[in-house]
């Protein structure tokens, strides 16, 4: 069982107070096991969840062979699993939804996809390395109907390091806003949440970096999988601390600090939906864990009414 409580509120001064939950977590409940059926170990790891246009729930992820064996298989294979909704267990297995090609399309593998929808049209953002070094790409891909991908022609919409990867995009006015995780410097540095902007989901600019953790490092680190929830004039960001999840706030989609920390979730490369009745839940996955899981969250920010930059079942 895991259950996690986010125990902290930010004062009028904006410093830290305990005395108030701004969300909790109940328990995790797994809703997918990738190795149900199969020959071969399977898991999933960093993977997005999105509704399609007749209602079926989908979720793309990671995916490896268990053990993971980087030389075998860097992720080249895309996850793809489906279910009518979104708490059923489980989730059906489909086939692989793209699979990575180099020679033709500079795909290394296929890691962290993050999936929105826009006027009918769905947008895959996904990394998808380098065959060398580690200034990393991320890519897009398309869809109407979420079975049939096509490359976008803008691709790659930006090329970053250390492993900069595990995109989240958010809409922010008239503005996208693309979040990913890299590192202060290509080659290494501070842990940092960067992001870039657009006005067509296509052409990205303006980086800026909107997070920077005080531990420096390479591969992995305290800011993976970012993932940036707008309730009201509150902005909450997600990021992945290896078994667990913090949780900053903000006022300023731009600009989050570690002191500014308003929790702790025990799970890893977490995903926030919300189910077509409003409920918000988290998910939780990785190469140690196997399975997909979810569990509720509970906000006690007092906004609840207010507008959301996820909608219910969107």
């Amino acid at each position: 069982m895991c259950i996690a409580v986010l125990l902290v509120g930010l004062t009028q001064t904006g410093s830290v107070g305990a005395e108030k939950m701004l969300v909790e977590a109940g328990k995790f409940m797994e809703i997918f096991d990738p190795q149900a059926g199969e020959r071969d170990p399977w898991c999933i790891n960093d993977h997005a969840i999105i509704r399609g246009p007749d209602g079926t729930w989908h979720v793309f992820g990671i995916t490896h062979i268990l053990p993971v064996d980087f030389f075998r298989d860097p992720g080249k294979n895309l996850l793809h699993a489906t279910a009518k909704t979104l708490t059923q267990a489980p989730w059906h297995k489909e086939a692989f939804a793209v699979l990575a090609n180099w020679d033709k399309h500079k795909e290394w593998f296929f890691w962290a996809p993050h999936v929105i929808q826009h006027e009918g049209l769905y947008y895959m953002f996904v990394c998808v390395g380098n065959s060398q070094g580690h200034q990393y790409k991320i890519h897009l891909l398309t869809t109407k109907d979420l079975w049939h991908w096509e490359r976008s022609p803008a691709n790659p919409l930006l090329t970053d390091g250390f492993d900069a990867r595990d995109p989240n995009v958010v809409r922010s006015g008239k503005d996208w806003i693309l979040y990913y995780t890299a590192t202060s410097k290509p080659e290494g540095g501070n842990h940092i949440v960067a992001c870039v902007t657009s006005q067509d989901l296509l052409h990205w600019g303006g980086r800026k970096t909107v997070f920077t953790h005080p531990k420096q490092g390479t591969f992995g680190g305290p800011t993976e999988s970012p993932f940036v929830v707008r309730r009201g004039e509150s902005f909450y960001l997600f990021a992945c601390d290896g078994g667990t999840i913090k949780v900053y706030l903000s006022k300023d989609p731009f600009h989050w600090e570690d002191k500014d920390q308003v929790g702790t979730i025990y799970a890893h490369a977490s995903e926030i939906v919300r189910d077509v009745d409003g409920k918000w839940y988290i998910s939780h996955a990785g190469w140690e864990h196997g399975g997909l899981s979810l569990a509720p969250l509970t906000w006690h920010d007092g906004l609840d009414e207010a507008d959301a930059s996820l909608a219910p079942g969107g």
